[in-house]
């Protein structure tokens, strides 16, 4: 007799994600994620929310995260995300988010949360000092993800190892309550071209809304003054574009810049040195700034209009929220009832 694998999990594809509402979204959230959100939205079922909850694992003034919460809902719209064919909702909004994380919690090991880098990153020298929903927000990323049996996930270089974690608690919650296949290992989408913007003045460092530079982010809400000004302030070097990437492998603020103008443009980061080689940065950067200019412009005019009107934003919220729960009471139902809660 021979150990068979447990059947996988056979439901509909499903995406999920979200983004923090703490800072100002930048042109790295917008070209690793939000359009890559309108472009999933047309492909699969997506499910796309604020991640409020996550928020306040650190501090946040209560009197600005409802505007927040608005001002990234306002970035998805106006990014391409259709309110009628994608679900986006406020976390918050979804009870059924932290009654799984609490179910999470008691599937998931210490051992596993120890391992979590960004905690470490995030905690510094003083770990004791930060909230246990630091320590546990890959545990509700976990229950943000399976609430709706997400199979994939668009992630960054640096969620990775929280969407590892995810499928550990899924695995373990299958087996340990002998419901194979109940849910599914959410495999990790690739970004592509775009997926990893840096910062302005540093090549090495990723753009951040946390960098307390201005100047190392292009701003959805920034005006085109402000981005041609930036972008002519951008760290580079003296030397000249060359013709290939093998050419730009130790030079990370031009590859970077080179990068931003490919994704900008849909086009490749070798077509793009096509096009200069061997012209120097007092030709691209004016060039690379009419581009950003042009992208981001109709974006920040929308972004604007909407946040002129909150009704609307919280129309689209209020709709999103009820059809998640739609979504993710059933699943949760179904946990409570394999759990053993009373009255499931």
């Amino acid at each position: 007799m021979t150990d068979q694998a447990p059947p996988a999990y056979s439901g509909p594809r499903r995406v999920l994600s979200g983004v923090q509402p703490s800072g100002a979204l930048h042109l790295g959230n917008y070209l690793g994620a939000l359009v890559k959100f309108a472009r999933l939205q047309h492909e699969v079922e997506t499910f796309i929310f604020v991640a409020d909850m996550h928020a306040i694992t650190v501090w946040q003034d209560p009197k600005l995260l409802a505007g927040q919460v608005r001002e990234i809902t306002a970035a998805y719209l106006a990014s391409g995300l259709d309110p009628k064919v994608a679900t986006i909702f406020p976390q918050s909004a979804v009870p059924q988010h932290a009654e799984l994380a609490w179910i999470f919690n008691c599937v998931a090991r210490l051992g596993w949360l120890d391992r979590m880098t960004q905690f470490k990153e995030k905690s510094g020298k003083h770990k004791e000092r930060s909230s246990v929903g630091l320590y546990t927000y890959p545990v509700l990323q976990a229950a943000d993800i399976l609430l709706y049996k997400a199979t994939e996930v668009p992630v960054g270089d640096d969620q990775r190892q929280h969407l590892e974690l995810t499928r550990d608690v899924a695995a373990k919650f299958n087996h340990d309550f002998e419901v194979p296949g109940f849910f599914p290992l959410p495999e990790a989408l690739t970004q592509g071209p775009g997926a990893r913007i840096m910062s302005l003045r540093d090549g090495s460092a990723k753009m951040s809304k946390s960098d307390p530079s201005d100047n190392s982010r292009l701003n959805l809400l920034d005006d085109a003054d402000a981005i041609a000004q930036k972008i002519r302030k951008a760290k580079t070097d003296p030397e000249p574009l060359p013709a290939t990437l093998e050419e730009l492998k130790d030079r990370p603020e031009a590859e970077n810049l080179v990068g931003v103008y490919a994704a900008l443009d849909g086009r490749t980061s070798e077509a793009v040195l096509a096009e200069f080689a061997g012209q120097g940065f007092g030709a691209f950067k004016p060039r690379l700034a009419d581009l950003a200019v042009a992208k981001l412009g109709p974006v920040s005019e929308e972004m604007r209009r909407l946040m002129a009107d909150p009704g609307e934003i919280d129309r689209v919220l209020a709709d999103g929220a009820e059809r998640a729960r739609a979504a993710a009471a059933p699943i949760l139902a179904e946990v409570r009832k394999i759990v053993g809660f009373w009255g499931a």
